[in-house]
């Protein structure tokens, strides 16, 4: 792996240097754009419709649109003189608990490598936190943006989380949310009785992706020239009764895990 950013961790008076790399990779299909007569790939060109021609990398500057139509151009030297003092550092700012964060404040995820000299203060903050139970918050900034973060320790590593600030997390206020409708007494106890049948320690590595899977079969049907055979969706029955769904929900997840039993019985035996 390549590292994304190199800089210190900054812990009180201590600067532990590291390397920042990418956790996480996207696995998605991608597609490319091709015209139809000759299936030759689509070509995006940067136009300027006033001037009427293709503009070169060196013709475009950014521009904030502060209202319709009206820009002030941001120049490099207007990016380099703002006095941000996180733009090779991660600044420790607090140690919180990690359960006190919602994770609808978290962005990407990315891994910390001690760089050359790190390796005892980056295992002393590790173990140090390990111990306490804490994570970090901190600030640093990527690619001209400045992030909030928290690093925490997963599996002998530090992990830098990016974090939404406060005021980029949408209240759910606006949402039309049921207003306390009245729920009987046995509809609860199913509910829950349907949670406690499904619930199982997290294992990431049973979730597959089957639309990535059934796609690739399809691409590699189209490669080796077979016909690709599309099946219509099972058709689904309204549900009415939330009682009798939720009894219906209970039997399957009973029938499901006893199953899942006797697999891993045979497999023991």
């Amino acid at each position: 792996m390549r590292p994304l950013w190199k800089g210190a961790l900054s812990f009180g008076l201590v600067n532990i240097p590291v390397r920042l790399y990418a956790a996480t990779e996207n696995k998605g299909l991608k597609f490319r754009f091709l015209h139809e007569p000759c299936l030759t790939p689509i070509k995006y060109q940067k136009h300027c419709p006033s001037c009427g021609r293709e503009v070169p990398q060196e013709e475009i500057v950014r521009g904030y649109e502060y209202e319709k139509g009206r820009f002030v151009i941001i120049r490099e030297e207007d990016l380099e003189r703002i006095p941000v003092k996180t733009t090779k550092s991660i600044d420790i700012l607090d140690f919180v608990s990690l359960a006190e964060i919602d994770p609808v404040y978290y962005d990407r995820t990315y891994y910390l490598e001690p760089a050359d000299g790190g390796d005892k203060a980056y295992a002393l903050l590790l173990q140090a936190m390990e111990g306490a139970g804490r994570v970090a918050v901190a600030k640093i900034v990527i690619r001209s943006k400045e992030s909030l973060a928290a690093v925490r320790v997963r599996e002998g590593c530090l992990v830098l989380e990016t974090m939404f600030w406060a005021d980029e997390i949408r209240s759910p206020a606006a949402l039309k949310l049921p207003q306390q409708p009245e729920v009987h007494e046995k509809e609860i106890q199913m509910a829950r009785s349907l949670i406690e049948n499904l619930s199982a320690p997290f294992a990431p590595e049973k979730y597959t992706d089957e639309y990535r899977r059934a796609l690739l079969e399809v691409i590699e049907a189209k490669i080796e020239g077979k016909e690709v055979v599309g099946v219509e969706p099972a058709p689904q029955d309204k549900v009415v009764d939330l009682l009798a769904a939720l009894e219906e929900s209970i039997k399957l997840a009973q029938k499901t895990q006893a199953a899942g039993e006797k697999r891993g019985r045979r497999k023991t035996s």
